[in-house]
């Protein structure tokens, strides 16, 4: 599956072996026909058939949203062990063309879950999934094996520090916080 948008580019491709979600240590999916769906920038997404998830810790909500890529996504409650996480999971039902291959399959938000491959522990699973990231780091050579992702911060310019280096209180202080440290 890839879509013909090509600004906006998304893929799909099976992973290779098995794959558990653990909630709180406990599985709730485990599948050897999970799909990876690799959308423009964004982290990769597993998604899973639903057949292989333990259905009976999640609940369906109220929340829907609208990619304009993929269509409208439903959203699922994780309940275990006391433990609640609202909207944690979410499905395309009837997903856009050129995406049908994720129809009713569930995927879950990695911050709530530990995926974990056949073999490995959650630990070294997470260790596999950074060779995405990887990619898209310079290794020193000026370039990198994929383009660079825009920037998530920005550095302060000059005119920001403009009036700090006056106080009326008290002694003069540096204008800029690294200016005179050697370090910049």
């Amino acid at each position: 599956m890839t879509s013909s948008n090509p600004d906006h580019p998304i893929t799909c491709s099976r992973e290779d072996g098995r794959v558990e979600v653990l909630f709180e240590g406990h599985e709730i999916a485990d599948s050897g026909d999970v799909l990876v769906l690799h959308e423009a920038d964004y982290a990769p997404v597993r998604y899973f058939p639903r057949s292989d998830v333990a259905m009976g810790f999640l609940h369906k909500t109220d929340k829907v949203t609208h990619c304009p890529y993929k269509g409208q996504a439903s959203y699922y409650t994780i309940s275990r062990d006391a433990k609640i996480i609202e909207n944690a999971v979410w499905s395309y039902e009837t997903p856009l063309p050129g995406v049908s291959q994720i129809a009713g399959r569930l995927a879950f938000y990695p911050e709530h879950v530990d995926f974990k491959r056949a073999g490995l522990t959650a630990a070294e699973t997470r260790a596999v999934d950074v060779n995405e990231v990887v990619r898209h780091t310079d290794s020193g050579s000026g370039s990198s094996q994929a383009e660079h992702w825009d920037a998530n911060v920005s550095m302060p310019d000059d005119a920001a520090w403009e009036g700090d280096d006056i106080r009326e209180d008290g002694p003069p202080h540096v204008s800029k916080p690294y200016e005179g440290t050697g370090s910049i």
